[in-house]
């Protein structure tokens, strides 16, 4: 093989990742399958897309080596190749951050009109943990919840929250989490526990960045 011919061959199979990412849903999918294992109608569901579309995305991501499946009764369930997989999606959100204005912007205002408050950091969560009484509430569905999740969080999913309202003191501060910053359950939850009278507020993280911080987690 001549060397341009081995510059060529390799670097094209570099670009295959970056074909394979190059569709929103595509990256939506790895997002979501960073959290844990789901079918292809689970995946199609919280990605707003048909379960054909959803499984032509998996397709090109599983030629890619992205993602992994494994069969159960008649449904096929996939999960993240290996967490490199996860790593390079975190990469590319960081760049994504750091190189495109857009993405602060549109975040801002998506979450300045969705609850109107400023989330909290991990450093002021620990402040209010020893200064009163906080419920850590988990907004994800029950497989993520039980798939990992922040140590002494209740699982209360954002479906449920009317029904289940009840169960949280009135007299605590709630803060709120799901799978990230860009996950918009936590803020759903806030603005309805706002609603009702609840003191709250959602993390700056979701659990990912908790579980990468190194503290203390859950299965």
């Amino acid at each position: 093989m001549e060397p341009r011919q081995f510059k060529d061959e390799v670097f094209g199979h570099f670009a295959r990742i970056g074909a394979a990412l190059g569709h929103a849903k595509r990256v939506e999918i790895v997002d979501v399958l960073s959290q844990g294992e789901r079918s292809v109608e689970s995946l199609a569901q919280q990605i707003s897309s048909t379960s054909a579309n959803t499984s032509r995305h998996l397709q090109i991501l599983a030629s890619a080596g992205l993602v992994a499946r494994r069969v159960e009764g008649t449904s096929r369930v996939y999960r993240l190749a290996d967490p490199a997989v996860e790593a390079g999606y975190r990469a590319l959100v960081l760049l994504a951050e750091q190189h495109i204005a857009d993405v602060k912007a549109v975040a801002d205002d998506f979450f300045r009109a969705a609850d109107g408050t400023r989330p909290v950091t991990f450093t002021e969560f620990d402040e209010m943990s020893r200064a009163g009484r906080v419920v850590l509430v988990d907004v994800r569905p029950p497989s993520e919840f039980a798939a990992g999740h922040v140590e002494g969080a209740v699982n209360i999913p954002v479906a449920d929250l009317a029904a289940r309202m009840v169960e949280l003191p009135a007299d605590a501060d709630v803060v709120a989490y799901c799978r990230g910053p860009y996950c918009v359950m936590a803020a759903t939850a806030v603005t309805r526990l706002r609603a009702s009278g609840h003191h709250a507020v959602r993390l700056e993280g979701g659990y990912p960045q908790w579980r990468d911080a190194g503290r203390g987690v859950a299965r």
